[in-house]
């Protein structure tokens, strides 16, 4: 057990093994500067030429540089234990899969200290793999109740499960962004009603479910325009589906960008078809930025949109549904409004870092 004081510090070693600068990664960040600001040492274990590599550097980050090829990179764990034993961190934390998981909390048992892991995603898998893969953890962290149901399932103690939601800095939506900037970026000309979707180019993030329904939309509501941000394996077969539905002049496929935080207050509207998720953290932002959200009733979307409050919520998979949230949303201003100001405040109030740090130093204290 950690035994401190209010004048003592907490090392944590951070593992991050993700290749790109996702939400994930940026959770990582904000928690790790929330740390510090709260007087905590921290070290960030990350791959070198990783998308957090070069934002943890650049915020003033402690970085160790370890390759990490995935779950199955054994002298990755050899190397990961040999420095946890030079540095002797009070707590390791494993944020990712990919190697950072399984494999980090190998090295974390092997230098024999205690380790937590949080868990991102809501997908299942095999009960043998979970245990295997949760055992060395003391603390299993789930950003949404929808995660610690699926970890329950897989078999994991409850006891062993805190719910810690992952966070937005609601701060940084308060500035008003440059539309003018946006506007001449995606080619939105003056009246355009504008939606955004934010995520991987892969199948459970429902995009297509998404050209759907605009192609109907296009003809009812012009002059409409939307701009999809993200990158993936299936980024060739929606350009295709978006030209055979005719949307050439309504679809943009912008490509990952990591300042979306500077565009996301510029959209009238956050479109998010996922068919699983853990939070969403786009829809998060979307929310602190002001922006409603629609999106499918799917995973932890039912913590992070509020049905009728900040956003809609309709049935996954269904297309048409789709359409008619946010054909309503389009029809009706004022409720674009209310829900708006209604997100910022309740990101404000309920997903503040302040909040999600404090209770990540509670859960290590308690270790």
């Amino acid at each position: 057990m950690l035994a401190r004081d209010d004048n003592q510090t907490v090392k944590i070693l951070h593992v991050e093994t993700g290749r790109h600068f996702l939400g994930g990664p940026q959770q990582v960040v904000y928690l790790i500067n929330a740390l510090r600001e709260r007087g905590h040492d921290n070290i960030l274990v990350c791959p070198p030429n990783s998308g957090i590599d070069g934002f943890a550097r650049m915020a003033g980050i402690q970085v160790q540089n370890l390759f990490c090829a995935g779950d199955l990179d054994l002298p990755f764990a050899y190397r990961l234990s040999q420095f946890l034993k030079e540095e002797g961190p009070d707590v390791v934390h494993c944020h990712s899969r990919r190697g950072a998981d399984l494999l980090g909390g190998l090295a974390a048992s092997y230098a024999d200290i205690p380790a937590v892991v949080s868990r991102r995603v809501d997908n299942t898998e095999m009960r043998l793999l979970a245990t295997l893969r949760y055992k060395p953890f003391r603390k299993i962290i789930a950003i949404s109740e929808t995660i610690a149901a699926v970890l329950r399932e897989h078999g994991v103690e409850d006891e062993r499960i805190s719910v810690i939601r992952s966070a937005v800095d609601a701060q940084a939506f308060a500035v008003e962004p440059d539309r003018e900037a946006c506007r001449a970026e995606f080619g939105i000309k003056e009246g355009d009603f504008t939606i955004a979707a934010a995520g991987q180019l892969i199948p459970r993030k429902g995009h297509r479910y998404l050209l759907e329904a605009v192609a109907n939309l296009a003809h009812s509501h012009a002059p409409l325009r939307v701009v999809i941000f993200g990158d993936g394996y299936l980024t060739n077969q929606l350009r295709a589906q978006a030209a055979s539905l005719g949307l050439g002049g309504v679809v943009q496929f912008a490509g990952f960008r990591d300042d979306l935080d500077d565009f996301i207050a510029c959209f009238d509207l956050l479109v998010h078809p996922a068919l699983a998720e853990g939070l969403g953290v786009a829809v998060l932002k979307a929310a602190a930025a002001g922006v409603p959200v629609v999106a499918f009733d799917a995973g932890g979307l039912k913590e992070s949109v509020k049905h009728g409050e900040t956003g809609l919520l309709v049935k996954t998979e269904d297309a048409e549904a789709l359409q008619g949230a946010i054909s309503s949303m389009i029809d009706d201003d004022e409720a674009r409004r209310r829900m708006g100001a209604a997100g910022i405040k309740r990101m404000r109030a309920e997903f503040s870092i302040a909040t999600m740090a404090d209770q990540h130093v509670a859960l290590y204290e308690s270790l």
